[in-house]
């Protein structure tokens, strides 16, 4: 369980950048359908998760810092005990137990939310209504979610008062992580490696990608990961020049190279890891030298993981170091991770301690059908930045005695 502090300190740092006479209001994610009857694992939306540590639907919350009822000023509402559900799907979230999770002391039932946010946002302490929304600029989804219809739903009830965005806030406040959100990435990255040194004893010609994929998701269910961070991609051959491949329906054949990229999701937080290994073990002279100039150019981007460098920074870094080569990497080479995988892509923002994101040149030569990432998450600090990964076989011989083992 994550210390209540952490969602303490998160809701008062954002009710303190709120302005005067402002509120803000969160739902929880909804369970979705999956297909008949069945729902998909539920999984809490991001914001809401990082402001109350709720793991549950039918949830809101309100924060109201100039509300004169202190009580108010954080509610949290979640949803009243039903004899039937708790039979069916088990133990219900009760109030005593939410108060614990959260720190919020004011808990009520969900059936509540409307009748309270009216007394607030017509108290006259609520002029302005912070609205959440996902605000991810490569990310286009067709299906609505349950913040969009939220989000019209309470703009069609007050319309005449004044709305404010707390995605800026809340990314910006996401970007530095706490001791404790660093600790939780730290335990994600341990078990990705412990999957990924499973794959160096177990990886073959003849096997299957999804057998790989197997070995990754015993060792992640094992080590009581909540699941992947993002679809898995294991990718062999020229597989690995498809930068999302998920479908790992392939066979691994003799001489080809496998591409990993991997992460398990823990308490809610990612990790996020690439490596590139032979198939039989052993690496071509082609394949060595190509991998090689991967590994040299993420040796010499890790380097610039310190205040005051962006990610812009490293992409161009990355691309002039790449040389001639640099028309065979087709992709940004950072982004922090934290509660998303992808938690910001925001280029221009100076590195801070406390900041986590991803080392992750790659190459990619369609016509050879070479495919090639090497991945690390780095911990920016006040000086040289913390490779979460570190001690893990990255170099072309310790991987091929990882795997000769």
């Amino acid at each position: 369980m994550i210390p209540s502090n952490l969602f303490i300190n998160n809701r008062a740092s954002l009710a303190a950048q709120l302005p005067p006479k402002s509120i803000a209001v969160f739902t929880a994610n909804e369970a979705m359908p999956r297909n008949g009857d069945q729902f998909f694992p539920f999984r809490q939306q991001s914001d809401f998760f990082y402001l109350t540590g709720i793991n549950e639907e039918n949830a809101f919350l309100i924060i109201a810092p100039d509300y004169p009822d202190e009580s108010l000023r954080e509610v949290l509402f979640i949803e009243p005990y039903d004899e039937v559900k708790a039979t069916w799907q088990g133990e219900m979230l009760d109030a005593q137990h939410a108060t614990e999770l959260s720190g919020i002391k004011t808990v009520k039932g969900s059936d509540t939310f409307y009748s309270v946010l009216n007394d607030i946002a017509y108290s006259g302490y609520g002029d302005t209504i912070f609205l959440n929304s996902y605000e991810y600029p490569k990310y286009e989804c067709n299906v609505e979610t349950i913040q969009q219809r939220f989000l019209k739903k309470i703009k069609g009830m007050y319309p005449m008062h004044h709305y404010g965005r707390t995605a800026p806030i809340l990314n910006a406040m996401r970007m530095v992580k706490s001791d404790e959100e660093i600790k939780i990435t730290q335990q994600a990255c341990y078990i990705t490696s412990k999957a990924f040194r499973r794959c160096l004893q177990t990886v073959k010609p003849g096997m299957y990608e999804y057998e790989v994929q197997a070995e990754i998701e015993y060792i992640f269910k094992q080590n009581n990961a909540t699941g992947h961070a993002y679809a898995p991609i294991i990718a062999g051959g020229k597989n690995a020049c498809c930068l999302h491949y998920s479908k790992n329906q392939s066979l691994l054949h003799d001489g080809d190279l496998l591409l990993f990229d991997i992460g398990c999701e823990y308490l809610n937080y990612s990790s996020d890891l690439s490596r590139t290994i032979p198939v039989n073990g052993k690496f071509t002279p082609r394949q060595k030298e190509c991998y090689n100039l991967v590994l040299d150019v993420m040796k010499e981007i890790t380097q610039l993981y310190r205040p005051g460098h962006c990610i812009n920074e490293i992409n161009q870094a990355a691309k002039q170091l790449m040389g001639d080569n640099g028309k065979y990497l087709i992709h940004g080479v950072s982004h922090h991770i934290g509660l998303d995988v992808h938690d910001s892509v925001d280029k221009f923002k100076p590195f801070e301690p406390g900041m986590i994101l991803t080392c992750e040149p790659g190459m990619y030569i369609r016509e050879e059908g070479i495919g090639i990432r090497i991945e690390n998450d780095l911990l920016v600090t006040e000086g040289e930045p913390v490779n979460l990964f570190a001690g893990l076989p990255i170099e072309v011989e310790e991987i091929e005695a990882a795997m000769q083992r």
